[in-house]
């Protein structure tokens, strides 16, 4: 298993985040990474998303794929899970922790499966966690737009 963790503060309260976050349909508006998403943030919810191939050397590759949420707490944690059975299994995970001057947000993903053990160590830190920090740097911008 190969584990992403991210973080930053963003300037704002946990609920301006988890507003922008809970937002799929606007996630082509300001999301690197995770280009489409239709559907409600409600624990248990399949959400069809359109997301970067972050694994393939072909620049603008995407994988569709329906996700299931599996973590929904306003203001506290987003996260969703996806899967090919035997293939490929992942979690991409957001918590919101309320700190001086903003929220923390904890950004990660959790990759298992056959495919996920070809990647190196070397490969996650060039491909995968500077895409996880733009996700970050383009969710302050964005919280930081809407609530001006």
């Amino acid at each position: 298993m190969h584990l992403i963790r991210t973080q930053a503060v963003i300037a704002a309260p946990p609920e301006a985040v988890w507003a922008v976050l809970a937002d799929f349909a606007r996630y082509p508006d300001w999301n690197p990474l995770n280009l489409e998403a239709r559907g409600a943030a409600v624990l248990g919810a399949k959400i069809p998303m359109v997301f970067r191939n972050l694994a393939s050397a072909k620049p603008g590759a995407t994988i569709s794929q329906t996700v299931t949420l599996t973590a929904c707490e306003p203001g506290k944690s987003l996260a969703w899970a996806g899967h090919v059975p035997l293939l490929f299994k992942g979690r991409h995970h957001f918590t919101l922790e309320a700190v001086a001057g903003g929220t923390r947000v904890l950004h990660g993903e959790d990759l298992a499966g056959l495919i996920a053990l070809t990647f190196s160590k070397a490969q996650i830190a060039r491909d995968f966690t500077p895409a996880y920090e733009a996700v970050n740097v383009a969710l302050a911008a964005r919280v930081a737009a809407v609530t001006a």
